[in-house]
C-alpha cells in the first residue's frame, strides 16, 4: 500500500465522498458499527489498493479526509459490527458496501452467494455468517465533481400548462430514428427526439427510474433483466447503462437541452424501498452499513415490514434515513437540475405506527424545505400496506396519479352502464377527491394508461393479460383492465374492428385531454405503441418493452398533437379553480352546466338511469377566477358512448354569439365550422364547440 495516503480526521458533513479541490472529504452515518473503512480501488477498479479507517465519528456520522485524491477515484466501505439478526444487526466487514451517497457507480452487482451477508444453503439460513469477499462481485464507487455550466434558465411550466409525457429512457429512445446514441441519457437529448416532443406539444417527460438499480438474480437466472428499474441501489447515481461515456455530465446535458425546448425533466423515484430485498437478500450498501436503521423491522427485529411487496421498506422514522432521502432530492433539484419527482408507492412515505399520516414527518420536511417546495411533486397515491389506498389524501403540493380517472374513462367507453356520472366527476377533475385543503384542480394527474398496464392500443385490443414471456405463469400484472377487444383477442385484420379500435383510441385521448387537471401520456400510444398483450413489463428489455417506431400511426400522431395545440388554446380547459356549476360575478352565468341531449337540464332521473350514454357539457373560466386571468366565453362537450347517432340541442347563445363546431372525433376532424341550434354526433364519439366561433 502506499504510505502517501494519510486519513485525517475530516468533517462529518456533508454525507459521501465530497472532493473539495485539494482531496476528499469521506462521511458515512452507521449508529451502531463498530468502525468503517473506506477501500480504494485502482483506476480500472480490479486492485484494491488501500484500506483506511475512517477515525472520528460525531453523531453517529463517521468521517475522514485523505489529501491528494481526485475525481474519478473507485472506492467501496467496509462496516464492522455485531451481526445478530435477531437483534437487527447484520454487519459483515467481508462484503464491499456502496456508498448510499455515491454520485457515481462504475456497474451493476454481479451475481453471486457471496454478495450474501449470510451462507447460501446452511441450514440456519440468515443467521449464519458469511466470510468470502463480496468485492470481485461489486461495483465501485467513484468519486465525482458534478460542477456544470447550465444554460438557459427552467421552462417552470405552470401546472394548468403542463402536459406529462411518461416515458423510459431506453423504452422511448432504443428505436428511435436519429437518436444518437440509443439507449441513453444522451439520445434524450439529441435533435431528433427534441424536435419530435415539441412538436407532440410536451411540456414535461417524466422519466421511469434512472437512479442507479439492480438487475434482481431471479430475472438474471431467467436470462431477463430488471428494466423498468424500480429496484434502487443508490439514491444520488444515475444508472451506468443509461451512460454512454460513464459521465454524470451526460445527465446534465440531456436536462439541459429539455430546458432549452421548454421542456421539463420529471424523475419517477424510489424512496419506499431498496434492492437489498428482505432478510434473504443480498448485502450492497444499507443493511451492511447499519441495517437496524435504515429498514422498519419486524416486532422480533430479525425480518421486515413488507409493505411494498419487495421484501423491505425504508424507515422514514429514523431523522437521518430521512435526511438521506432530502439530500438525494435536493441533490436531483439543485445539481442536476431536474423539475420534479413522481413517488413510487409514496403511501409507504406517510404511513407512521398509527397508520398514513399526511402530515407524517416526510411530508412536513418537503413542505418545510424551500428548495423541494418548489419543483413538481407528484404522488403514486397507494402500495399494498394497510390502508394503503390513499387518493386524494396527500398533501400540499403533491399532485396525485389518478386511477380512477384511467378506469372510469375506460369502462366509459367500453359502455359500462351507469358511468355517466363517473365521467362527469373526472371530466371537472375528480373533485370529489382533491377538492379540499386549498388544493387545485390540477392536483388530479390524469391518465389513460402509464407503464404499468396495457398500453392505449392493448386496452382496445385485449381483454386479457399476456404476460407469459416474464416467466412467472401469466400471474403477474392486473387481472382487471377495464379493457375490450371487441371480439377478437389481438391484432385483427377485419377493417371494422380496426376502425372501432382506432375510434376508441381518439375517444379516450380526446377525453383525456379535454378534462379538467393534469393530463399524462404514455409515451408510445399517440403511435399506436403495442406490447402484445404485455400489461406488466417490467422485465422486458427487448422489443416487447421498446417503442416500435417503424410501425408508427402517424394519424393518431397528428391527432394527440392537434388535441393538446386546442388544449393549450382553451384556458377553459386547464384551470386551477374547480368547476361546482356556481355562478359567476361578472355575468350570472353558472361555471360548468350539464345538458341534456334534448335542450334541457340533466335531472337527477337522468344521471340514474343506467342506460344514459351521452354526456353534455357546458363550460366557463370558474367562479371567482380572477381579472388578470385568461378569459374565453364557453366550450360545450358532447361525449356520445352509445353506438347511435344522436341530435344535439346547443345551449341558447348570447345574443350576438353563436356556436363554432372544432372538434369530431368520430373522423378526426378539426375546424371551425358555424353550427346550430344543433349538431348531430355519431355514435360512439365526442364533439367539441366553441363559442364565439374561435379558430382552433
Amino acid at each position: 500500500m502506499n504510505p502517501s495516503l494519510i486519513m485525517q480526521e475530516g468533517r462529518a458533513a456533508p454525507l459521501g465522498a465530497t472532493f473539495n479541490g485539494e482531496g476528499v472529504n469521506f462521511a458515512v452515518f452507521s449508529e451502531h458499527a463498530t468502525r468503517m473503512t473506506v477501500c480504494l480501488f485502482s483506476e480500472d477498479g480490479r486492485k484494491e489498493t488501500h484500506r483506511l479507517d475512517l477515525p472520528e465519528c460525531d453523531g453517529h456520522v463517521w468521517h475522514g479526509y485523505v489529501s491528494g485524491l481526485r475525481p474519478g477515484q473507485r472506492y467501496g466501505l467496509r462496516a464492522d459490527g455485531p451481526y445478530a439478526p435477531h437483534h437487527g444487526h447484520r454487519f459483515n466487514a467481508n462484503k464491499l458496501l456502496l456508498d448510499p451517497y455515491a454520485k457515481r457507480i462504475t456497474g451493476h452487482p454481479r451475481w453471486h452467494d457471496a454478495l450474501m451477508g449470510y451462507t447460501v444453503g446452511d441450514a440456519r439460513a440468515d443467521l449464519s455468517f458469511d466470510r468470502r469477499d463480496s468485492a470481485p462481485f461489486m461495483p465501485r464507487c467513484v468519486v465525482e465533481d458534478p460542477s456544470f455550466s447550465w444554460g438557459r434558465r427552467r421552462p417552470r411550466t405552470r401546472a394548468a400548462e403542463t402536459i406529462i409525457y411518461e416515458a423510459h429512457v431506453k423504452g422511448f429512445t432504443q428505436t428511435f430514428a436519429g437518436a444518437e446514441h440509443p439507449g441513453t441519457f444522451l439520445a434524450l437529448g439529441s435533435d431528433a427526439v427534441l424536435d419530435y416532443l415539441v412538436d407532440l406539444g410536451i411540456t414535461a417527460v417524466e422519466l421511469l427510474p434512472v437512479q442507479s438499480f439492480l438487475n434482481d438474480r431471479f430475472l438474471v437466472e431467467k436470462g431477463l433483466t430488471n428494466f423498468w428499474g424500480y429496484q434502487t441501489l443508490g439514491f444520488f447515481a444515475p444508472d451506468p447503462r443509461y451512460l454512454h461515456a460513464g459521465r454524470i455530465a451526460e445527465f446534465q446535458y440531456m436536462v439541459a437541452r429539455l430546458h432549452a425546448a421548454g421542456i421539463e425533466v420529471i424523475l419517477d423515484v424510489v424512496y419506499n424501498h431498496t434492492c437489498e430485498g428482505s432478510e434473504i437478500g443480498p448485502t450492497l450498501s444499507f443493511r451492511g452499513l447499519d441495517n437496524l436503521s435504515y429498514y422498519r423491522l419486524t416486532p422480533d427485529r430479525r425480518g421486515y415490514v413488507n409493505d411494498t411487496g419487495t421484501g423491505n421498506t425504508i424507515n422514514m422514522d429514523h431523522p437521518m434515513v430521512l435526511r438521506m432521502i432530502l439530500d438525494s432530492l435536493r441533490y436531483w433539484v439543485e445539481v442536476m437540475h431536474v423539475d420534479g419527482f413522481r413517488f413510487d408507492l409514496c403511501a409507504t412515505l406517510g404511513r407512521t405506527a398509527r397508520g398514513f399520516d399526511r402530515g407524517a414527518s416526510f411530508f412536513d420536511a418537503i413542505r418545510a424545505d424551500p428548495v423541494l417546495s418548489d419543483v413538481k411533486l407528484i404522488a403514486e397515491p397507494w402500495d399494498i400496506g394497510p390502508g394503503g389506498y390513499q387518493l386524494g389524501a396527500f398533501p400540499l403540493p403533491f399532485q396525485e396519479w389518478n386511477d380512477k380517472f384511467r378506469d372510469g374513462v375506460r369502462s366509459y367507453w367500453r359502455g359500462d352502464e351507469g358511468h355517466v356520472p363517473v365521467l362527469a366527476d373526472r371530466l371537472s377533475g375528480s373533485a370529489t377527491q382533491f377538492d379540499h385543503s386549498g388544493r387545485a384542480a390540477t392536483t388530479s394527474v390524469n391518465l389513460l394508461t402509464a407503464h404499468d398496464g396495457f398500453t392505449l392500443v392493448d386496452v382496445v385490443s385485449y381483454n386479457e393479460r399476456h404476460n407469459e414471456a416474464n416467466g412467472e405463469g401469466n400471474r403477474d400484472g392486473h387481472g382487471e383492465n377495464c379493457s375490450d377487444n371487441f371480439g377478437v383477442e389481438g391484432p385483427s385484420d377485419d377493417p371494422e374492428i380496426a376502425a372501432a379500435r382506432a375510434l376508441r383510441r381518439r375517444n379516450m385521448m380526446a377525453t383525456l385531454l379535454l378534462s379538467q387537471g393534469t393530463p399524462m401520456i404514455l409515451a408510445g400510444d399517440e403511435v399506436g405503441n403495442t406490447q402484445g398483450g404485455n400489461n406488466n413489463a417490467y422485465c422486458q428489455d427487448n422489443e416487447t418493452g421498446w417503442i416500435d417506431w417503424t410501425d408508427a400511426d402517424e394519424d393518431f400522431r397528428a391527432f394527440t398533437a392537434a388535441l393538446i395545440a386546442f388544449r393549450k388554446k382553451h384556458p377553459s380547459l386547464r384551470q386551477k379553480r374547480f368547476l361546482h356549476s356556481r355562478e359567476r360575478a361578472l355575468d350570472g352565468m353558472e361555471d360548468l352546466f350539464w345538458w341534456h341531449m334534448e335542450g334541457r337540464p340533466m335531472s337527477q332521473e337522468d344521471w340514474d338511469d343506467p342506460e344514459t350514454r351521452v354526456l353534455c357539457a357546458e363550460l366557463r373560466m370558474a367562479s371567482g377566477t380572477p381579472p388578470y386571468a385568461e378569459r374565453e366565453d364557453a366550450l360545450f362537450l358532447v361525449f356520445n358512448a352509445g353506438e347511435q347517432d344522436v341530435a344535439v340541442q346547443l345551449p341558447d347563445p348570447p345574443e350576438g354569439m353563436g356556436w363554432s363546431l372544432c372538434i369530431t372525433t368520430s373522423d378526426g376532424w378539426f375546424g371551425d365550422e358555424p353550427v346550430g341550434p344543433a349538431i348531430e354526433v355519431a355514435g360512439p364519439s365526442v364533439a367539441v364547440c366553441v363559442l364565439g366561433g374561435r379558430h382552433v
